[in-house]
């Protein structure tokens, strides 16, 4: 069972024992219990499902997307620092926290569809949207729609494919392994996990997603490409990323890794509001 939750660590671009091994590196102490606060939070039916999300502060919006696995709790380190400058919406994206499945075939558009029906629902003129690793492909996948009015976009950790030109290939090694056992788990009728869904998380990440640059350079909003140096997904492909966004900077974190968000959020969160309080530019070092 240990071997399991092991592999999906590596998998999901970052599950959520991921996202808890790096917020107990930084041992947050918050009075608020973010992802179980009653006070303020809520389920809102959105094509289909009960998707549960809090919010917090006010100003202008800033959507906070965590990663695949895991939960708005993994988001806290985020949610304390932007709530004073911000009005955050956090949720839970659907079949993971506390929000319902309903699918038989979990996809990145869905969930996509899913963040578009939450800004809809909260009637949201515009928005700032952070997503970290699956959070991150939601994000772009949202700028490439255009169904909400969105400013800037910051994405962490995102990947275009699943295959190794963009993701370094111990992940999807991990990744085929773990569904390998899962199967087997549902195929031996064993209950003491939902495994049904774990098969659907691993197959969302090794599968999907599939984005073109051609759908990037649809992108209108400003976009802040942030990847760690030894992180999940490789430096070049978040170049790659950078190069196909008309109206994009990057970030590559010094020292850094996929779970710096949780691992060294002062670092991190300083990066994103720079980004988010200052006007877009892109400079160019040519002369003339």
């Amino acid at each position: 069972m240990k071997q399991v939750f092991q592999t999906l660590l590596l998998t999901c671009i970052i599950l959520s024992l991921g996202f808890m091994d790096a917020q107990t590196m930084m041992q947050p102490n918050f009075d608020t219990p973010y992802g179980n606060n009653t006070t303020t939070g809520k389920f809102a039916e959105i094509n289909g499902a009960n998707i549960y999300y809090e919010t917090y502060g006010t100003g202008e919006p800033l959507l906070l997307i965590h990663g695949c696995g895991a939960n708005i709790k993994s988001m806290e380190n985020q949610i304390e620092y932007f709530k004073n400058k911000y009005h955050v919406i956090v949720a839970d994206s659907r079949g993971q926290g506390k929000s319902e499945l309903k699918t038989d075939s979990l996809t990145y558009d869905q969930m996509t569809k899913d963040w578009e029906g939450l800004v809809r629902y909260l009637k949201l003129d515009s928005i700032n949207i952070l997503g970290w690793s699956d959070g991150g492909i939601i994000s772009l996948k949202m700028g490439i729609n255009r169904q909400a009015n969105i400013k800037k976009i910051i994405t962490m950790g995102a990947n275009l494919r699943p295959d190794t030109t963009a993701v370094n290939s111990w992940a999807p090694k991990s990744v085929r392994e773990d569904l390998d056992y899962v199967k087997r788990m549902i195929s031996l009728n064993d209950k003491s996990r939902d495994w049904e869904k774990f098969k659907q998380l691993d197959e969302l990440v090794l599968f999907q997603p599939n984005i073109t640059h051609e759908e990037l350079q649809q992108i209108e909003a400003a976009v802040l490409v942030v990847n760690g140096d030894s992180d999940i997904i490789k430096n070049e492909h978040a170049v790659e990323i950078y190069q196909n966004i008309p109206k994009a900077q990057l970030c590559i974190m010094p020292g850094e890794t996929h779970y710096t968000p949780g691992s060294n959020p002062n670092y991190f969160n300083a990066i994103i509001e720079k980004f988010l309080s200052e006007p877009f530019t892109r400079p160019t070092s040519e002369w003339d």
